[in-house]
């Protein structure tokens, strides 16, 4: 089904070589996990399956790719479209409608489907996926996961052989997960092959046959998924891999230390205890829409980190949105150390490291994109820059575009910027998305220094092991309204797990 030969490729703009001596062969109807630390090359193999890899991505190629008796150097895209469906981590860089069912039918539009065919299959697919709500919106008007589920169903509605997926679950609910995994077990049992470049494994533990691990370019690793699946967490975390197993995990077992005192506990940095940001009875909305929020009402004190939980579209991303002032179609009261700020006033004390990050990046390089920054005072210095970009294994990428970056590289650049803005409450939207175990424990250490400084510190997540390793409370969000509001401690663990309540698809 899919040949990779002796394959050599680095990338037009870098002289550092992607992707060293690669072989690799995948038989049909097989689920192969491509893993490893970010920049290892997970991303350019799936690259050389879809054909993105000569015939968009320029660079230095050697070798040969082969898909279901396809050449892939010597296929366009638009052939290999039929065979190959693709979905990749941000999926605002595949849409080209403007509405979520104009989106699903536009590739079979393009391989030329009679229109009846075409509405045949945007149905059987809205239906066999579940988003039937999704139809007829507006796709700018979603939530980062309704999106991911948009971009899914177009791939699904062209019935390729072969799926590539790109890190699927990175902006996916714990829900959305489970739905997803048990799709990729309907696809195997129709025959179709999969390859999945994955940093969150536990929801894989099903579909997957074999594991493809990568490191520096070249493949260091690859076990039956029976074998990987039983790997030691001591040699996981050695390899730089996520947690095989959530439901293990206790917060004793995470960076940070637990054991001494429960977080929320701790004495407040600068002796300040009184909460200094209050939101009464907040509601929002987009132009004449429904309210998104529903008024919600809490309070946060310096050095909190909270974490922000709910379903996608439960209306996080819109909260995070409403309190640093970027959507002003809202009601209620937000005060900051006792001073009721409108939005316009909450641009300086908030920052929102969003969830795509491509949406916040402007410079040519990525130290200029921390020097760009600008808190109330000052703008940050090179030798904060530098001790920055070293906390976030950023230095060697300094002088580089931030758009040439990866996924994860981009992330951490966005949230430099966070730290080079000091701003009084900082908001991370999904800030572990695409990073693999390495750069998450960094991140969580940007969270702790952030505390550390008396920050208040709102972290948008689906990710668990994220939310055991950094948060020190919850906040559960369900259609709009705030739901639950609970300290995160070793005796909550079991109210998490009802949350998240993810269950692993089987393959047997």
């Amino acid at each position: 089904m899919l040949n990779i030969e002796a394959v050599n490729f680095h990338y037009g703009e870098t002289h550092e070589q992607c992707l060293h001596d690669v072989s690799l062969h995948v038989k049909a109807g097989e689920c192969v996990l491509l893993c490893g630390e970010s920049g290892c090359g997970k991303t350019t193999v799936t690259r050389l399956v879809n054909g993105l890899i000569p015939h968009f991505y320029e660079g230095e190629f050697s070798g040969k790719v082969v898909v279901s008796g396809l050449d892939v150097t010597k296929t366009m895209p638009d052939v290999l479209a039929g065979t190959v469906g693709s979905v990749f981590q941000n999926p605002r860089s595949q849409f080209f409608s403007l509405d979520t069912t104009g989106e699903i039918a536009f590739g079979c539009e393009n391989l030329g489907l009679s229109p009846a065919e075409i509405r045949e299959r945007v149905k059987k697919t809205s239906a066999e996926l579940g988003i039937e709500r999704l139809l007829d919106r507006d796709i700018f008007a979603l939530s980062g996961g309704e999106k991911q589920l948009i971009a899914i169903a177009a791939a699904y509605a062209l019935s390729p052989e072969v799926f590539v997926f790109d890190e699927p679950s990175s902006n996916l609910d714990w829900n959305a997960v489970g739905e997803l995994a048990h799709l990729m077990l309907r696809l195997k049992q129709a025959g179709r092959t999969l390859i999945v470049a994955e940093h969150r494994l536990y929801w894989l533990a099903g579909p997957i046959d074999r594991v493809v691990y990568l490191r520096g370019g070249r493949i260091a690793g690859d076990w039956q998924a029976a074998a990987f699946l039983a790997l030691p967490e001591r040699e996981r975390a050695e390899l730089g891999l996520r947690a095989l197993n959530p439901e293990a995990l206790r917060p004793s077992a995470s960076m940070v230390v637990w054991e001494q005192a429960p977080m929320q506990e701790q004495a407040p940095t600068q002796g300040r205890t009184a909460p200094n940001l209050r939101v009464s009875d907040l509601s929002a909305w987009y132009k004449r829409g429904e309210p998104v929020l529903r008024g919600i009402s809490f309070e946060a004190r310096p050095g909190e980190s909270v974490a922000i939980l709910g379903g996608n579209g439960a209306g996080k991303t819109t909260l995070a949105r409403t309190l640093c002032g970027l959507n002003r179609k809202a009601v209620g009261k937000i005060t900051l150390n006792g001073s009721k700020l409108s939005p316009k006033a909450r641009a300086g004390p908030f920052y929102l490291v969003m969830q795509e990050s491509g949406y916040q990046l402007f410079t040519d390089s990525v130290e200029n994109e921390l020097l760009l920054s600008k808190n109330r005072r000052s703008r940050p210095t090179s030798e904060k820059v530098g001790e920055i970009l070293e906390s976030l294994s950023l230095t060697d990428f300094r002088e580089r575009h931030p758009m040439s970056l990866s996924g994860g590289q981009r992330q951490r650049t966005a949230i430099g910027t966070a730290m080079a803005h000091e701003a009084e409450v900082l908001i991370f939207d999904e800030p572990t998305s695409g990073l693999d175990y390495q750069n998450m424990r960094r991140v969580v250490a940007v969270i702790e220094q952030l505390r550390a400084e008396g920050k208040a510190v709102f972290i948008i997540t689906h990710d668990y092991e994220l939310l055991l390793a950094a948060c020190t409370r919850a906040l559960v969000l369900e259609d709009g309204r705030l739901k639950a509001d609970f300290p995160l401690t070793k005796d909550s663990i079991g109210r998490i797990k009802e949350i998240f309540s993810w269950t692993q698809a089987s393959s047997k």
